[in-house]
């Protein structure tokens, strides 16, 4: 099945780590949802939002990497899925149940998206709009 990332999962160790049958596929920007962070976990979110992308990474995932991902992503407590087309496949994504306020991602949490970041070789200037502009 295809996975879409935004947020840690974008590092491509980690990802291996969590889903070990996991493959980057590409680069992909979401349109219409921008990019967040809340919870006290001060994880990413994204949320509906018109004329706005989220830039993330399309990986290809087995249903036992998904098994995994729904434990780490606390699903269905803490994130539920979406889903959206990508030509004639379906792509899973996560996205968070309570829309709390922004909170500022710790310095250790966001050092792996900005690792992921380069891993997928996404472009950091959304990821600094939605530090500031929240």
């Amino acid at each position: 099945m295809l996975y879409f990332a935004y947020g840690s999962n974008l590092n491509h160790f980690q990802m291996k780590r969590r889903c070990k049958d996991s493959i980057f596929l590409k680069k992909y920007e979401l349109k219409g949802y921008r990019l967040t962070f809340r919870s006290k976990y001060r994880a990413a979110d994204i949320e509906k939002k018109r004329n706005s992308i989220v830039p993330g990474g399309l990986f290809e995932i087995s249903k036992t990497d998904e098994n995994k991902l729904d434990v780490y992503e606390d699903y269905p407590i803490l994130y539920k899925k979406i889903y959206f087309d990508y030509y004639n496949s379906k792509v899973m994504t996560y996205t968070m149940v309570s829309k709390s306020e922004f909170r500022y991602p710790t310095e250790r949490y966001l050092s792996v998206v900005k690792r992921g970041y380069r891993d997928c070789k996404l472009d950091r200037k959304y990821l600094l709009k939605a530090l500031i502009n929240h």
